[in-house]
């Protein structure tokens, strides 16, 4: 096992230096002067000289580049231009609320839903009920978190008044964002679980284990699940990725403060350094998300780790 994990780690390895060094190359790929655009075009020439010098704009771009490693190395990723504040600390204060939001949707996706509804409909495959599970899972694939949100909004906040309108801070205002991030997850893994759950359900070892007078519960959830965990656990690490970039829209829908919504005004604001440190916070989420993927993998399968 520790061997198979020190491979994974020397895999990830170029894949973060490549992450890092496109986050790097995204401030100077922008069309036009970055340190123009963060001042305004009526900016003295004078003003925007210091200001390029202040942020190393002025030096070699192979200078810039091992400085801006060196600066990821000891955690300094700059200085908001417009908070005037350091963006190391500015994404530390919002990205727990983006991962609390991102969790919460898995949540809601793979225990409450997704799964719970996948294995139930291979049970009944082809009736009536495994048709309307389907007939749902598909319709929300059809709801972008754009529509669902003000549609959970309007029901739950303002029709009814169960849920609060935004903010966060309590287990009440997660509801509805979670709900919304996760419903379409929760489709997906219901069509994939069902699919992988009717794959196992007929293989030999099942009917051994009924044979054996064993629970179905335990037949179905201890002996088959497992083994369909593959695909499924593959579909979830993907789809991390996914609720990291729908957070975007979920946060700002619900004025939730996370990473999200914080890239959201860094755009509006110009404020590239922001910007640079918000994309670099969510590339290596995904770095470490498919590395437990990975891990994972071995623990559901011990024969991957062969």
């Amino acid at each position: 096992m520790l061997r198979y994990i020190f491979q994974r780690v020397l895999y990830t390895l170029p894949v973060i230096w490549l992450v890092v060094s496109v986050v790097f190359l995204l401030i100077h790929l922008v069309p036009g002067d970055p340190i123009q655009q963060m001042l305004g075009e009526g900016a003295p020439a004078a003003d925007v000289q210091a200001a390029r010098h202040a942020y190393g704009f002025d030096a070699p771009l192979s200078q810039q580049y091992l400085h801006y490693w060196k600066g990821v190395l000891h955690g300094d990723l700059g200085q908001s231009v417009r908070l005037n504040q350091s963006v190391t600390k500015l994404v530390l204060q919002r990205y727990p609320y983006t991962l609390q939001l991102t969790l919460a949707s898995i949540f809601v996706a793979a225990v409450l839903l997704g799964i719970p509804a996948g294995v139930y409909s291979a049970q009944r495959h082809n009736r009536w009920d495994d048709r309307v599970i389907s007939v749902v899972s598909l319709l929300g694939l059809s709801l972008p978190n754009l529509a669902l949100g003000p549609i959970l909004l309007w029901l739950f906040s303002i029709k009814l008044g169960w849920l609060p309108v935004s903010g966060a801070g309590s287990f009440a205002n997660l509801v509805l964002p979670a709900l919304t991030m996760g419903s379409a997850l929760a489709a997906i893994l219901t069509r994939m679980v069902r699919t992988s759950m009717l794959e196992e359900l007929n293989q030999d070892y099942v009917r051994t284990a009924r044979a054996k007078g064993l629970p179905e519960r335990t037949v179905v959830y201890r002996h088959a699940l497992r083994n369909a965990m593959i695909p499924i656990i593959t579909v979830l690490g993907l789809q991390f990725g996914a609720l990291l970039a729908g957070a975007i829209v979920t946060e700002t829908i619900f004025s939730w403060p996370g990473i999200g919504r914080l890239t959201i005004t860094a755009i509006g604001n110009r404020d590239y350094y922001l910007v640079q440190g918000c994309i670099l916070a969510i590339g290596l989420t995904y770095v470490a998300v498919n590395f437990l993927t990975d891990f994972l993998y071995s623990v559901a399968n011990p024969r991957i780790r062969q």
